[in-house]
Order: structure tokens, then sequence, then C-alpha cells
């Protein structure tokens, strides 16, 4: 990854930003904003690269597993500095810090059944709007995955008004409106959906307000959409 014009390694940055403790805990501090003034700047292109170079690592059975030990953990104790945010399913099949080949600090994951940001109120885009703005994270991706559970109920349910128990009902109608739309497309009606689902919740990132939007037209921040292929372990990028 590149930080201005000298290459430097995410992981020689990472160490450079713990080693300089520039920053508290959030816990008892005004919110000034002041980590994501001082952390240096990631370019959301380079920060993408590493993203999918590491994903071919891990399809290829190349990984180089990174600090994933106790010290490792140690050492980030006193703050992070991720460089992406995953917005993913909660599906056991998806985990993106070893899909993407990370290790500990370098993602930001927010994980809710079928990847969806639209209808899920502040505590998913809180979060989101949190790495942005305190962190100071270029990118987010949102991961979407073969075989998605959510997104195969809502295309089951699209013109069903069966009563699904719990909470359940309420997931799935927030994904129902982006199945009945590619409805009859030519293609894999699952996969048209799960794709469509990830461009739904990318388009709705890039344009909400106060924090993402003015971040995303200033080119600051860049928001992306991919799915995971769970038999290959491949990742290819769809917005």
């Amino acid at each position: 990854m590149t930080h201005g014009k000298a290459p430097i390694s995410r992981r020689n940055f990472l160490r450079t930003a713990v080693a300089a403790a520039v920053t508290p805990s959030i816990v008892g501090r005004s919110p000034s904003w002041s980590r994501a003034a001082a952390k240096p700047a990631l370019d959301p292109a380079a920060v993408l690269r590493d993203l999918m170079e590491g994903n071919a690592r891990f399809k290829s059975g190349q990984t180089t597993a990174p600090r994933r030990q106790p010290s490792d953990f140690a050492a980030v104790a006193e703050g992070q500095s991720p460089e992406a945010v995953i917005v993913g399913c909660s599906d056991s099949r998806v985990p993106p810090e070893i899909v993407f080949d990370q290790g500990v600090g370098d993602l930001f994951v927010v994980r809710v059944a079928g990847n969806v940001v639209s209808g899920t109120g502040v505590i998913v885009k809180g979060s989101i709007e949190y790495a942005v703005a305190e962190l100071n994270v270029p990118l987010i991706m949102v991961l979407g995955h073969s075989g998605c559970g959510a997104v195969k109920a809502a295309l089951k349910h699209i013109e069903s008004s069966d009563k699904l128990p719990g909470a359940i009902r309420g997931l799935v109608d927030m994904i129902r409106p982006v199945a009945a739309r590619v409805k009859g497309q030519p293609g894999d009606p699952l996969e048209n959906a799960i794709r469509a689902n990830v461009v739904a919740s990318v388009d709705r990132l890039k344009g909400l307000p106060p924090i993402l939007a003015p971040a995303v037209k200033g080119g600051s921040l860049r928001v992306v959409g991919a799915v995971y292929d769970l038999r290959s372990g491949s990742v290819s990028q769809v917005i």
C-alpha cells in the first residue's frame, strides 16, 4: 500500500500508527474527530487492491495469516487503524479477515444477515459512519455471497404473505423490494437478486448524509460492492 509518495506496507503502516499512540479510547473523549485528523490518509484504490490481492492469496491457498498471534492483539490494544469497512453477511462461512487474508486491526467489520443497509437504522449506519469519521477509513465494501439465505427467503416470499417467525419477516421485508425488481431477468434468479441487493446497499451508502455522501463526493471515500463465491473462495467486484 502507499503512504503519500513513499511506498509502505500495510503491516508497517499499522505498526507505525500504533507506536505513535496519538489517540486514547473513544470512551470519555469529546467527539472532535481528532483521530481522523491525525491519521495519514490512505488511497481508496490502494486499499481495494490490497483486499483483492489478499483474496487471491486465500483462493490459491497461499495465505500469510498475518497478525493473528496473542502478541499481535496486544500490539493494537491501545488503538485501531483499519484500512477498510466490510459490510458483510452474518453467514458463518464468510469471515472477512480470512477471505481477504487480513489480520487483527486491518478491517472494521459490520455483519448483518443479508448484508442490508436500508432500513437497519442507526446501529448499522452509525457503525459505518464511525469508521469513516473517527477512524478515517477510505473504503467501504458491501460484501454479499453466493447462496445467501436471507436473499433466498426474500425471493421465495416476494408475493407471499406467509408468516415468518420473529423478526425474520422484518429482515426479509428489507430485501424483498430488491428481489422483486430483478424478477424475470435473464440468468439465475438468486444470483441476480444477490448482486442487486449488494448494489442497493452501495447506492444507499454513497448517498447517505451527513458523513458518507460528502466524503464520497470529495474523493476521500470510495464505496464498492462485491460477491464472495462459497465454492471457489473468489471475491468478484460487482460495482
